[in-house]
């Protein structure tokens, strides 16, 4: 090979590989991505959020880096403790592969426990108040254009109205293929919840969303969080797989990262270069959202 190829090609590898090292080192200690890709933590985070998490918050693990589940060392370095009412994104102990992102609800030595739907932390009942209507719509894409109609509401592209006026409450939209709400009609439609404003023993306030008390998990035994582990909750309460859950108390090493902020938002998946689709799925508002 003539050394002008063999330049090009070296240049062209070096470029290939110093980029993808500092694309790695970068999300390793800096920032990650994530998407959102169900409802457990409507209504602070939608389906469709892309989110970007702070790597350096509570320090690093083998978690925060490629490859972190080869078990290559245990513990944390540069440990910060993350606080209650963080919403955090971690690697889900039941499944390695697979990360989640909660609410952090209690640290060790807590005691949890739901009873009736509300939710104790040391014995003491967490305040929710404000109750207010919510909406969570999942639609079938040929609605998107052409609205969707019940009694006084009506639901077009990214705003619900109500008798002809924006309604005054908070809600959820989000757009499936016509073929999926065709078989999993269940999964679709429009449901009725309630939100309120929950108060954390530390002060942190958040809302949440609630379809009734009587839920899968609105009864619980009491919990109390082992050392070195973390009792997580999704916002969704009643439709949140969580420490209630198969998911169990979080390992001080599963800890990944503080989200920040929404940095993308869009109500159904399409490509990016489908320029043509960007004003109708894009949530603008949720652009730049900081998440409490």
């Amino acid at each position: 090979m003539p050394a002008k190829n063999k330049n090009a090609v070296r240049e062209w590898f070096n470029t290939i590989f110093y980029g993808a090292l500092i694309a790695i080192v970068f999300r390793s200690l800096f920032l990650e991505p994530f998407n959102i890709p169900s409802g457990s933590m409507i209504p602070t985070l939608h389906v469709g959020d892309h989110i970007f998490v702070e790597k350096w918050s509570y320090g690093y693990s083998r978690y925060s880096f490629p490859f972190g589940s080869w078990r290559l060392w245990n513990g944390r370095f540069l440990s910060h403790e993350p606080r209650v009412g963080d919403v955090i994104v971690f690697r889900n102990p039941a499944n390695e592969s697979v990360d989640y992102v909660k609410r952090l609800i209690a640290r060790p030595g807590d005691t949890v426990q739901v009873t009736a739907g509300r939710l104790y932390i040391n014995g003491q009942i967490v305040p929710r108040d404000n109750p207010r209507p919510y909406i969570i719509a999942t639609l079938p894409r040929s609605l998107r254009s052409v609205g969707f109609y019940r009694d006084n509401m009506a639901i077009k592209g990214n705003k619900i109205w109500i008798d002809n006026a924006p309604a005054d409450f908070n809600y959820t939209i989000e757009y499936k293929s016509d073929t999926y709400c065709r078989m999993y009609a269940d999964a679709c439609g429009v449901v009725n919840l309630t939100e309120y404003t929950e108060t954390l023993p530390n002060g942190v306030k958040h809302s949440i969303i609630e379809f009734s008390d009587q839920g899968r998990f609105d009864n619980t035994p009491l919990y109390t969080v082992p050392e070195n582990h973390y009792f997580f909750m999704g916002d969704n309460r009643d439709n949140s797989a969580d420490s209630r859950a198969d998911v169990g108390f979080v390992p001080r090493d599963n800890i990944l990262g503080r989200v920040w902020f929404v940095w993308y938002s869009h109500n159904y998946y399409a490509p990016m270069l489908a320029i043509w689709t960007w004003s109708a799925k894009m949530r603008w508002n949720r652009f730049g959202k900081g998440i409490n």
